[in-house]
């Protein structure tokens, strides 16, 4: 069972920084394709930045060139470092893994960003 769990997230100013976390327990394979979405108040969820497994990188134009995700295979996890925050950021952050034929969720962690 895969089950996967998201810290960091927390309340900052506009113009700060975070870096969220997203661990995986039952790991995360070579072959596995991670992802983080958001889902800000009032809005649908959409997708915030992806990582394949040559770490090759995909995101969001908004977040493009302030958001940075990375992966560590062998601590199962998965990072978004997020700079230069705008209240535009804020939302539910969730971790998404793919590993060919499913995918899974995490619960979420919540940014805000004030103004």
């Amino acid at each position: 069972q895969v089950l996967l769990v998201e810290s960091g997230g927390q309340l900052v100013q506009a113009g700060g920084s975070l870096r969220l976390s997203c661990s995986a327990s039952g790991g995360i394979a070579s072959t596995d394709v991670m992802k983080w979405f958001r889902q800000g108040p009032g809005k649908q969820r959409e997708f915030v930045a992806r990582i394949e497994p040559d770490r090759s990188t995909r995101y969001l134009d908004s977040v493009r060139g302030r958001f940075t995700i990375s992966r560590d295979d062998a601590m199962s996890t998965i990072y978004l470092e997020m700079n230069n925050l705008t209240p535009d950021d804020t939302g539910v952050y969730f971790c998404n893994k793919w590993n060919g034929w499913r995918e899974y969720w995490g619960q979420g962690t919540q940014v805000t960003v004030s103004s």
